[in-house]
């Protein structure tokens, strides 16, 4: 289609750029005489203040699974996928409050060495395969995909040289400086995706009420798409296999957000990189603050390209242009693209450069966690046990290339796939109950064994397969159910628990493990800043709900 990019767009895109690579750059800088040591490339030398974490976590996060993939739902589903970011918030608090303490008393650089503190080597080498290769071949290749889809949308730039010109950009300053250049970058990444987010939600909803402003903009999309809004999807709803009902609320919407805020490492690796355990909790209560607002950046533009394109009078309005790759529900992950070409010279720079800083900071923050996760839990254990510091950071900068060069095969085998945000999170879906029941066990009941966890988490991903099965409609459904995959997910995590707790109980016959984890009241006490933020959030959330519940 091509944007029509002027000098002005392209010369905000490059300075963005430069601005990137420069801070990147000199975040990765050493003093004089020394070298990086392992703590400073894995964990930014555990000196991250509590912004720099909050605005980190959000960077990661944010990518073009959100940008483009959660603005297709929202073209598709409406305001219901919002939960993921809305749930999400929540569980934040739930993390910076129960799970982080645990965490950062254990010293842990990944989330397989906490699993090999309290369990075993065994299960923690299993783990770590899991999460390597779910990193590679589900997340760095999707967001790969998805980003050179945005640039083919919006310069038809072909697919594979906007794998390439990505996976460049990424590596440019992420291989070398490792989470110290990521964290930092995310900082200037984050105020890039906000604002240029929140510029097309403004421009988008202008054009819908024909230029009367942003807020007659919502009050006409909200009249003419109602169904739009609703939070809580009943059956008769289409897509209420993919959010169904109640259960985004007290189902497997819990085990999905659990799973990724608490148990991910490329999310919770900046966590673990704080000056103390307060500066973590704060930025986790940061990030939960910006979730309030991230629907409104990602949402609400596929929403306002649905009542565009559903109206004769707006679409004529936008003329030829406008008919150019038109999203449709069959090609929902168009949307945001599709909006990117109607804004004025210069702020679709910005908005071009918003949607490169939400890829490159979340492909930059996979590509180190992958890294550590192999340095750390595969190299250094089983292939140099007596590796100094120059060869894990060594080792950590190969593996990355060697991840980023897997993903970028795998980016282009992914086209067609309709809502990818969805895509992501259903076969994230099928190893994430398995890992969230070994965690939570492990956090919380001291008689949970490894023997027992180790048949869990691999029972856990026949159990997961069997429902998938089953929602395909591929052998008969005598054999198998048919459920929404949230459902799948609940139910999947509480059969592994329960598998988990009688596999300990039969090993142990009374008493608890050996490596089960002492917890006192004094473990999770707050701050005060921390009670009331996490309260505030909470009213939000509380109000939001009640002001969208169908």
């Amino acid at each position: 289609m091509g944007a029509s990019f002027q000098f002005s767009d392209y010369l905000i895109f490059v300075l963005y750029a430069i601005l990137i690579l420069f801070v990147g750059l000199w975040a990765s800088r050493t003093k004089k005489g020394t070298e990086k040591s392992a703590e400073d490339y894995f964990l930014a030398s555990k000196s991250l203040p509590w912004w720099a974490i909050g605005a980190s976590l959000i960077a990661a996060n944010i990518s073009a699974e959100q940008f483009i993939g959660m603005s297709g739902s929202g073209y598709k589903v409406g305001l219901a996928i919002a939960s993921y970011e809305w749930m999400a918030a929540i569980t934040l608090i739930v993390v910076g409050k129960f799970f982080l303490p645990i965490f950062i008393e254990k010293g842990i650089y990944t989330i397989p060495g906490f699993v090999e503190k309290r369990y075993s080597k065994q299960l923690k080498t299993i783990l770590a395969v899991f999460w390597i290769s779910l990193y590679i071949f589900v997340n760095i290749a999707s967001v790969l995909y998805l980003g050179a889809l945005a640039l083919d949308t919006i310069l038809g730039i072909p697919m594979i040289y906007g794998v390439i010109g990505l996976s460049l950009f990424a590596a440019a300053y992420s291989l070398y400086g490792g989470l110290s250049a990521v964290a930092w970058t995310d900082v200037i990444q984050v105020v890039f995706l906000v604002f240029g987010g929140l510029v097309i939600t403004f421009v988008s909803l202008d054009m819908v009420s024909g230029g009367e402003g942003a807020w007659a903009g919502l009050k006409k999309v909200y009249a003419e798409a109602p169904g739009r809004f609703a939070m809580i999807l009943d059956k008769s709803n289409p897509e209420y296999k993919n959010l169904p009902g109640i259960a985004v609320l007290v189902g497997g919407m819990w085990v999905a957000n659990l799973y990724y805020w608490g148990f991910n490492q490329y999310i919770i690796q900046r966590t673990l990189a704080a000056k103390s355990l307060k500066e973590s909790q704060k930025g986790i209560l940061m990030a939960a603050g910006l979730k309030l607002i991230i629907p409104l950046i990602v949402v609400i533009p596929g929403i306002a390209a649905y009542v565009m394109t559903q109206d004769a009078e707006t679409m004529n309005a936008l003329g030829e242009v406008g008919q150019q790759n038109l999203p449709s529900l069959d090609s929902a992950d168009k949307s945001y693209p599709w909006l990117l070409q109607f804004l004025p010279s210069g702020i679709k720079g910005l908005a071009f450069a918003a949607l490169c800083a939400a890829i490159v900071s979340s492909l930059a923050s996979m590509l180190n966690s992958t890294s550590t996760i192999f340095t750390m839990d595969i190299y250094k254990p089983y292939f140099n046990p007596e590796a100094n510091d120059k060869a894990m950071v060594k080792t950590g900068r190969v593996s990355a290339a060697i991840a980023l060069l897997i993903g970028a095969i795998m980016a282009p085998l992914l086209g067609g796939i309709d809502q990818a945000f969805q895509f992501i999170q259903e076969y994230t879906g099928v190893v994430s109950p398995g890992i969230l029941a070994v965690f939570i066990l492990g956090l919380f009941w001291k008689k949970a064994t490894s023997r027992a966890a180790i048949f869990g988490v691999l029972l856990s991903i026949p159990i997961a397969m069997y429902f998938k099965v089953g929602s395909k409609g591929w052998i008969d459904h005598l054999l198998f159910v048919d459920l929404p995959f949230l459902h799948q997910m609940g139910i999947t995590a509480l059969l592994t628990m329960l598998t988990i707790i009688i596999y300990s109980s039969l090993q142990l016959k009374g008493g608890t493990d050996e490596k089960g984890i002492e917890l006192s009241k004094s473990t999770f006490e707050t701050s005060k800043t921390f009670n009331i933020g996490a309260f505030a959030i909470m009213i939000c959330l509380v109000v939001l709900y009640a002001l969208f519940w169908n």
